[in-house]
């Protein structure tokens, strides 16, 4: 793991990348949006700056950064375009996971010649690989492959069948890209830009040197980061998505206010004026900044944790997770009311403020982001043994 000095430098590193980048990825956003996955110029932006490598071991090149350099990473790119946002974090999660458990020969294909690639990576296990010599046959289907069409590498859960009759073992299997179907079935409400399409594959060979037993294997090689276990090793990327999208919509509904006008005739008032829109900012304001500091607090415990040598328990993992609930629901509420007052305007497609709104919804259907979180995390307060975090 960084140290702190190293970790500061890091975080400055990022930041400015965003800043670098930021009137690319906004002149994007439009185009994303009716294309219905991420443009060449978003995914070359960010990869070029070193922000798709964040999550990846410090030995393979990436940035391995910590929890809280990750969430100001993502919440800045999805505070510009929210379509980015969302792929920077499987983008980045894509090389992290792999990065730090692949075998040594399997790191070797996909990190070839030390370069980073760009990956795709598929957490619910809807595919089954059978045991062959050498490795495994896979076949499956997978929903949300977020930013696949610039992927050179995907992982992907799938259960393992076992010839004792033992229940099958869930394992992550890693392959090029070239080898998966791409479906054109991402036409949806929100998060258009991301390209989130269903991907196949039928009866390919993955070697064993391209999957691990996710339910056994430790970490090869990487620090503290890669302790986390899931959901804390990917729940602060939904809080710093939904706090990002939250503030932009601020900013919008702060900029409408100032320079719009409401009313007919020479007595029409600005917005700003009206007692109603500088409630909501200020409360909104506040709303946000207590669900942005909860999330940095937990995933702050969470580090300090395996930073010490641990590993999260299952109340700390699901508080990482259930306060990415709360920012969720915080950002759906702050966003409705910003697009309830930003007028007729925000009717159409191509307003940045709908966009807003149709993107957080979608978010907020994640499975990372149930609300099945808070009852686990209240069941761990209840005396409940053997919670398990992604039940």
């Amino acid at each position: 793991m960084l140290m702190a000095s190293q970790q500061g430098a890091l975080r400055d590193r990022l930041m400015s990348g965003v800043d670098a980048i930021k009137e690319t990825l906004a002149a994007q956003c439009d185009v994303e949006d009716q294309q219905g996955y991420l443009t060449r110029a978003s995914s070359d932006a960010l990869y070029e700056t070193g922000i798709l490598h964040m999550k990846a071991p410090a030995v393979l090149g990436g940035g391995e950064a910590d929890l809280l350099t990750q969430y100001e990473v993502i919440e800045a790119v999805s505070r510009i375009n929210p379509a980015a946002g969302w792929c920077t974090m499987v983008g980045a999660t894509s090389l992290g996971i792999p990065g730090a458990f692949l075998p040594d020969e399997g790191v070797a294909q996909m990190f070839a010649d030390g370069k980073l690639p760009r990956g795709a990576i598929l957490i619910m296990p809807s595919g089954r690989a059978v045991p062959v010599e050498g490795g495994f046959q896979l076949s499956g289907r997978w929903a949300f492959a977020s930013g696949v069409q610039h992927a050179e590498w995907i992982s992907v859960h799938a259960l393992v069948e076992s010839a004792a009759g033992d229940p099958p073992a869930l394992h992550m299997l890693t392959f090029p890209a070239h080898q998966a179907r791409l479906h054109d079935n991402w036409q949806v409400l929100g998060l258009r830009g991301t390209g989130s399409c269903d991907i196949s594959v039928e009866e390919i060979f993955v070697p064993a040197s391209l999957a691990w037993n996710v339910e056994t294997q430790e970490p090869r090689r990487g620090g503290a980061l890669y302790r986390l276990g899931i959901p804390a090793f990917v729940a602060n990327e939904h809080a710093a998505f939904a706090t990002g999208v939250a503030r932009r919509a601020l900013d919008l509904l702060t900029g409408i206010a100032i320079n719009k006008r409401r009313g007919y005739g020479p007595g029409a008032v600005s917005l700003a004026d009206r007692p109603a829109i500088q409630r909501l900012i200020g409360h909104s304001e506040l709303r946000l900044r207590a669900a942005r500091d909860l999330a940095l607090a937990i995933n702050r415990e969470a580090m300090d944790v395996v930073e010490e040598g641990g590993t999260p328990d299952a109340r700390l993992a699901l508080q990482t997770r259930a306060s990415a609930v709360y920012c969720t629901e915080v950002a759906e509420g702050i966003i409705s009311q910003a697009f309830r007052y930003a007028g007729a305007a925000a009717i159409y497609e191509q307003s940045a403020m709908q966009r807003c709104l149709r993107d957080i919804n979608v978010a907020a259907q994640h499975l990372a982001v149930s609300e099945v979180s808070y009852e686990l995390l209240g069941k761990t307060y209840l005396g409940f043994e053997d919670v398990m975090p992604m039940g």
